[in-house]
């Protein structure tokens, strides 16, 4: 391997996007440059998290109008500022003192319930004790917790590409979609356990990456989904060895471990409130947003109005994706990257479920970050999901105001379907670098460019 091949790759060179931006500060990195520059403070790593922190600052900052809770005059919808952790400081009797799935059945998995039950015995004493606004405490401690997992995701993404690809992380860190909804729910926190899963696996740690998949499915459920790639991959004839399938059943076997551990000791005590979640999912009628509701929109056929017309449907619709997925892997010619199968497997899940909340943007921004660090398709997918954020806040203020403000049903649907495009568009080109055999993990995700007097030697 040459000198330049193993030199890490510098955005400016390899990315169309960024080669056409840097020349708001100087242009591309000259050919006769350092590469990466010595700098002793300054490098990617410190950069990014310092774009990561003003990241998260600013996502504070735009749900600051709601902190207080005073919803007046359709305020959470006006400004965009609605958030699941302060709405739920009531709605799951935290502002009681109520302790999670013992006083009061919780909708989210385990590991998520006690995180807000942690916060929320904070809130309630220092509420009762100091006279502070608890709510506005319970939602800053949470807002603080997240942020610290948001730069541990980062740290992570890094830590899986300083050698060739010290920059990938920037994505996660300046992502516009983090200012609008890294706080609207506790997502991050299974995010940054997802990140560490890949982090180790990379590293060959089974033990360490089964831990922190289960710690993932214990706060959300999506990277269950993670399995049936790992298997596929295990199983794939070029390369199959029993070393590499007892790696993956360790970790698989590890993370079944650990959440057994954390939902045990509340399926017991608590049968009934440990089922709420799962009751919940399937209950659950066609939500906002999703593809379900663009047809039912737009074709209005009663069977959209059927729960368990609509589970069965999606559930076979999702069953032909991930077989798709499994042949996909299994049979390309080049063994793909887990990332490329698992953020498959997490996108055909939103486009053919029934539930796709504004948030879940962030469960497959890691994923398409190892998968195809290409900035290009990365912020067309981001503006798409801009413009279904505002769309759905224009959504709840015009049901809110019964049509005297807010945006058309017409207009939320075109929002909401040039989502489910564009995500469609992005997994087209995850299949097409599958099949051309393109892999991050092996080579560089997008082609050196071939013009201009930056360009590389080969």
């Amino acid at each position: 391997m040459s000198t330049s091949e193993r030199a890490p790759v510098s955005p400016s060179r390899t990315d169309p996007f960024v080669r056409m931006a840097s020349k708001l500060i100087g242009g591309p990195l000259g050919r006769h440059a350092v590469d990466p520059p010595r700098r002793r403070f300054w490098n990617p790593y410190y950069v990014t998290m310092a774009v990561a922190i003003g990241v998260l600052a600013l996502a504070w900052f735009q749900k600051a109008p709601c902190v207080d809770g005073g919803w007046v005059d359709n305020l959470q919808y006006k400004e965009a500022c609605y958030t699941d952790i302060r709405a739920l400081w009531g709605a799951e009797r935290l502002n009681e003192g109520a302790v999670p799935y013992r006083d009061h059945p919780v909708e989210y998995p385990v590991l998520t319930g006690w995180f807000m039950g942690i916060w929320g015995q904070i809130g309630f004493l220092a509420e009762q004790m100091l006279g502070v606004n608890g709510g506005a405490l319970f939602y800053n401690l949470n807002a603080i917790a997240l942020a610290v997992l948001g730069l541990l995701t980062v740290t992570a993404i890094h830590k899986m590409r300083y050698q060739r690809r010290p920059w990938d992380a920037m994505m996660f860190a300046a992502a516009p979609v983090m200012v609008f909804t890294a706080y609207v729910n506790w997502d991050l926190l299974a995010i940054a356990a997802t990140a560490f899963f890949f982090l180790y696996w990379k590293r060959r740690r089974p033990l360490i990456a089964g831990l922190f998949l289960g710690l993932a499915v214990a706060a959300k459920f999506y990277p269950l989904l993670f399995a049936g790639p790992m298997l596929v991959l295990a199983l794939r004839r070029d390369g199959f060895s029993l070393g590499r399938l007892v790696y993956t059943v360790k970790t698989l076997a590890t993370g079944a471990i650990v959440w057994i551990l954390i939902n045990g000791p509340v399926a017991y005590l608590w049968p009934d409130s440990w089922m709420r979640f799962f009751e919940l999912n399937s209950e659950r009628f066609v939500d906002w947003g999703t593809g379900w509701y663009v047809l039912k929109g737009t074709w209005a056929l009663p069977q959209f109005s059927d729960v368990d017309w609509v589970n069965t449907a999606y559930f076979v619709a999702f069953l032909v994706c991930c077989l798709g997925v499994a042949a996909l892997g299994f049979f390309a010619k080049t063994r793909p990257s887990l990332a490329q199968l698992c953020f498959l497997v997490v996108a055909a899940f939103l486009l053919t479920g029934k539930v796709w909340s504004q948030q879940y943007v962030l469960w497959v921004l890691p994923l398409l970050i190892l998968a195809r660090p290409q900035w290009r398709l990365f912020l067309f997918w981001q503006v798409a999901e801009l413009c279904y954020f505002f769309a759905f806040y224009g959504k709840m203020l015009e049901v809110s105001t019964s049509g005297s403000e807010g945006i058309s049903e017409e207009l939320f649907l075109a929002a909401a379907s040039f989502r489910w495009i564009a995500l469609a568009v992005v997994c087209a080109f995850v299949v097409a670098d599958v099949l051309r055999g393109r892999n991050v993990e092996t080579q560089d995700s997008v082609q050196l460019l071939r013009k201009g007097p930056q360009r590389l030697p080969a």
